[in-house]
Formats: C-alpha cells, structure tokens, sequence
C-alpha cells in the first residue's frame, strides 16, 4: 500500500507559493518606492520648467547640502517612530549642542584642528546626554516619549538662551568652516554631504543587517512580543534615543560649521521637517515599520520643492501646502494598509477611499 500525500496539503502548499507576491509587485506597492516615484516626477517638472537653473548639477549640488543636516537627525529620528515613538527635542537639542559646543571653542582659542577636534566631541557628548536622559524618562519612568520630548524641548532651548543671553555665538573656527561647512571632495561634492551619507549608510545597516536593528523593529511592532522573547525593551529604548541625541549633537556641530554661528532662532521648524520627512518616507507612526532610504527620499520632497518654488517664482510658502498634503497622505495610505492587512483585506486605496473603507 503506497503512501499518498493528502490532496489537502498539496492544495494549499500550492496556494501559499501561487500567492506569493513577486520582487516586482513588492517594490511597487512599497510606500517608499512610491514616494520615490513622486520626487522624480517633481523634478522633472521643475526641469521643464526651468532647464536652465534648476536642471544644474550646482543647483541639485545646493539641494543636496541643504537637505544633509536633516539627513542626520532623520537616521536617528527614523528609529525613533520604528519604537512607536517620538522625539520633539531634536531641533533643541541642536541648538544647545552648537552652543556649548561654541562656548567652549570660544574658551579654549585658537583655530586648529585641535580646539576644533573638542568642540565636535563636546557637541556630540551634549547631545548624548539629552538623549539619555530622554530615554530614561520614556523606559524607566514610564512616561509618554511626546511628554518627555516636549519638555526637554523647552529645557534645551531655554538652557541654550541662558547661556548665550539670547544673543547668538559668531566665533566659530575658521577650520570648521572652510573644510566641514563649505569645503568640497571629488571636485564639487560637499563635505558636510558626505559626512551625512556615512552617517545614513551606517544607519541603515545597523537597522538592517544588525541584532539592534531587529530589536527595533520589534519592539515597535509589539512591546510585549518583544519582552516575551528576551528583549531588555528598556536598555533598548534608551539606547534609541541616546543615539537620536547623538546624532543631533553631531548635527549641532554641523550646522555651527555651515553657518558659522549657533542660530539659536534657525531650528524651530527643524524637529517638524524632520518627522514630516520620515514618515512621508514610510515610517509607520504606529511603529514596527520604516526605511532610512525612504526618509533619505522623504527629506528631499520639501527641499526640491522649497528651490523649484524659488526658481520657477512661486511663492515659497507654497511649500508648507504642499508637504503638508504630502504628509496626510502618507498617513492615511498607512493607516489603510495596516487596516487592511489587520483584516486580511486585499482591496485597493482606491476603492477603500470611494467606498468609505466597506469591504466589497
């Protein structure tokens, strides 16, 4: 008597592998893909438009150096709402940063590498400590990551005022500002730009390729899954937000080098463009889900947007509507697919968004 293999198990087995999506369809629906697709078209239309000054590799060169302080504090901001979190203090704690920074290159004179060398660890050390103490607050204290990051948004901004007086800091090193702030490599590449695509390149491999990276996006996709399973939830997340501060110290001395002074009234909007950015690349404000290519895409909408307005002469504040439907689009085309993959439902946007989300 010869053994069959139920008809059950080789009909679902060949379902199973009939349905699995291909490479092709993966990428297509991918957010950040989409939202790729979306960037090209606009630059495209502003090269229509204005062949002459914006199709320009020395106006794609100064899109490029805008975008990369932003590019930085996007990496660490990215796995930040990957945890289901957020960080409001960033644009503050860059400030502070640049500014302790500065006072203690001011203190310390001279132009050299050397006192220029203490102010980037300086930096980046005020940045860590503002992250660590924001990690500590939302892991061990318990308390909601909009709360603590909104309060030590006040705290970094104020501290950085008090210190200054108000009154912004210009003795920057004229090292900094020659070779990280303006100087170039390969000819007319940005140094600053380059320091920003190391900075997303490691990101990305950490988050991709490494245990820290999976353990944030476990966590993000289920806190308690994740404890289950032996994750330390709490070292974790102060480890995330320690290293979103890092990154934001490194920022601060980034821009003390690109603008020669702290501009400690420059940054307000910085922590909203950057979130913005990240999650119209992708990142799910609900956790569990995001890209450092799709926020490296999302950051560069508003600022190819931002010059194309300029050149082409519409008004810049155009900008602010457009990233702002940008936004709540990417929002809504979230919400709907983790509806949809909640309830095992396969219907299109489109007909979820006429229909009113009814099945059917």
């Amino acid at each position: 008597m010869s053994l069959k293999t139920p008809p059950t198990e080789t009909v679902a087995i060949g379902t199973l592998d009939d349905n699995k999506p291909s490479f092709v369809k993966g990428l297509l629906k991918a957010q950040a893909f989409q939202i790729l697709l979306i960037l090209i078209v606009i630059v495209l239309i502003f090269s229509a438009l204005a062949p002459d000054s914006f199709a320009q590799w020395s106006n794609f060169r100064l899109i490029i150096q805008n975008a990369s302080i932003l590019a930085v504090l996007g990496v660490g901001m990215t796995y930040i709402i990957i945890t289901s979190g957020i960080d409001l203090s960033i644009g503050s704690v860059l400030v502070f940063s640049g500014v302790v920074s500065a006072l203690t290159m001011r203190a310390l004179g001279g132009e050299g590498w050397g006192v220029a060398t203490i102010g980037i660890l300086v930096s980046i050390f005020s940045g860590v400590c503002w992250g660590l103490l924001n990690g500590f607050l939302i892991a061990k204290a318990k308390i909601p990551p909009l709360i603590v990051t909104l309060g030590s948004l006040g705290m970094a901004l104020g501290l950085a005022q008090i210190l200054t007086g108000g009154v912004d800091i210009r003795d920057v090193p004229t090292v900094l500002t020659v070779s990280i702030g303006y100087g170039n490599v390969f000819g007319s590449l940005p140094i600053i730009s380059v320091i920003a695509l190391v900075v997303v390149v490691i990101g990305a491999i950490v988050l991709h390729f490494t245990k820290f990276g999976l353990y944030t996006y476990a966590v993000g996709s289920s806190e308690l899954a994740a404890r289950r399973v032996g994750v330390k939830v709490d070292r974790h997340l102060i480890s995330v937000y320690t290293l979103s501060g890092a990154l934001a110290g490194l920022a601060g001395i980034l821009a003390l080098s690109q603008f020669s002074t702290t501009a400690i009234a420059g940054q307000s909007q910085t922590n909203l463009n950057v979130i913005a950015a990240v999650v119209i690349g992708g990142t799910s404000l609900f956790g569990g889900v995001g890209t450092i290519f799709g926020t490296v895409v999302g950051l560069f909408i508003p600022a190819v947007l931002q010059n194309g307005f300029v050149i082409t002469g519409v008004q810049p504040f155009w900008q602010q509507v457009a990233v702002g439907a940008v936004l709540i689009t990417a929002v809504y085309v979230d919400q709907v697919r983790r509806t949809a993959a909640t309830r095992g439902n396969t219907q299109s946007l489109w007909r979820k968004f006429v229909s009113g989300g009814r099945r059917g």
